[in-house]
């Protein structure tokens, strides 16, 4: 009798476990990617249905287009496709030439070329003069020399920094806070749905890392432009007939690498990634190289350019948006409006106004 109790007791508990468990995956499942609200910060339209019908398919196990997780990247450019080109131009831009021209405690020491190329950004912005032809490479070369010196972690702590200073042109916002609310949504739609997401970036790399790292991107997650590294008392000697103490920190040079921007993207991905991705967001022809190749993926695959087309919440230029709109259209890509399909941009509380300058 004592036997057939416990042996009673037992399967009570077994089938009790086993309804728990039911009921926590049943809860489990209204609460996934099918039930939950992602987008509250969009309108409808034609982009986003076509990103949540691709994502649909593709995740769909009984579809022919049926793309298994390992194999669902998706890569993000960083400026301007969801981090504001602020100030009216990328975070980097702006980081330098307040770095050769305000900060007291560099500015005296910047080389003349460093200098030029802070006061073309200054000139720029606050004149409207055009920026010299090939700035990028202008620019990158001009930073790997403005912050070369510095060790890894004092130059993220000097991004972290700067990012911290409220955004010029806006109430209510830091530069470091930029971000487009609805692209964050898009990072967490793609995520519950599997996929796996790079920012890759024309800007530095450990820049892109210090900004995007509030957003829960992990640094193995960010490619972009790179200066060569050494180790603290490594000096002249090549790494490979080098060993580092323990004690030594990595120290930026004023060696550029590579500036991360068209094809060199194309080649970033595939030397640290290893696939090609099935999703590309972009904003710029810097993008279209990244776009094109996720394109050419075997596996069903999309590409999306944002058009910073919204003149009342953000310093935008709509009427080349409107052109670039078409171009990108023409080149297959669909196109995100931040004017229609945004329903905030950078949130309620941050509000546009003029910009605003210091007397030289």
């Amino acid at each position: 009798m004592m036997k057939e109790m416990k042996l009673w007791v037992l399967l009570v508990t077994l089938v009790c476990g086993l309804s728990t468990t039911l009921t926590s995956c049943h809860k489990d499942d209204d609460d996934g990617p099918s039930k939950r609200e992602y987008f509250k910060y969009w309108n409808k339209c034609e982009a986003l249905t076509a990103l949540q019908e691709y994502v649909q398919d593709v995740t769909n196990p009984k579809s022919p287009n049926f793309i298994d997780v390992e194999d669902r990247i998706a890569t993000f450019d960083m400026d301007g496709t969801f981090v504001g080109e602020l100030y009216p131009t990328y975070f980097e831009y702006n980081l330098l030439e307040y770095r050769v021209l305000d900060d007291a405690s560099y500015k005296n020491k910047a080389p003349e070329d460093v200098r030029t190329a802070a006061q073309d950004i200054r000139d720029f912005v606050r004149n409207g003069k055009p920026l010299p032809d090939h700035f990028d490479m202008i620019h990158a070369k001009a930073a790997a020399k403005a912050y070369a010196g510095m060790t890894i972690a004092e130059f993220d702590n000097y991004v972290k920094e700067y990012g911290k200073k409220p955004a010029n042109g806006f109430v209510g916002m830091t530069y470091g806070q930029s971000f487009y609310k609805p692209m964050l949504e898009v990072f967490d739609y793609l995520k519950a749905n599997g996929f796996t997401y790079y920012v890759v970036s024309g800007s530095d790399r450990f820049i892109c890392r210090a900004l995007v790292e509030s957003i829960g991107i992990a640094p193995n997650r960010v490619i972009g432009m790179d200066v060569k590294l050494v180790s603290s008392s490594q000096g002249d000697e090549a790494g490979v007939n080098y060993t580092m103490g323990r004690e030594e920190d990595l120290i930026r040079t004023d060696e550029l690498l590579i500036k991360n921007l068209k094809t060199n993207k194309v080649l970033q991905i595939s030397q640290e990634i290893g696939k090609v991705p099935v999703l590309s967001f972009g904003n710029s022809s810097g993008d279209c190289s990244m776009h094109n190749y996720c394109l050419s993926s075997k596996h069903r695959s999309a590409a999306f350019m944002l058009v910073a087309d919204d003149e009342a919440r953000d310093h935008a230029n709509r009427q080349k948006a409107l052109t670039l709109a078409e171009k990108w259209r023409e080149a297959g890509y669909y196109v995100i409006s931040m004017r229609d399909d945004f329903r905030t941009i950078y949130g309620d509380g941050v509000q546009k106004v003029d910009f605003t300058f210091p007397n030289e």
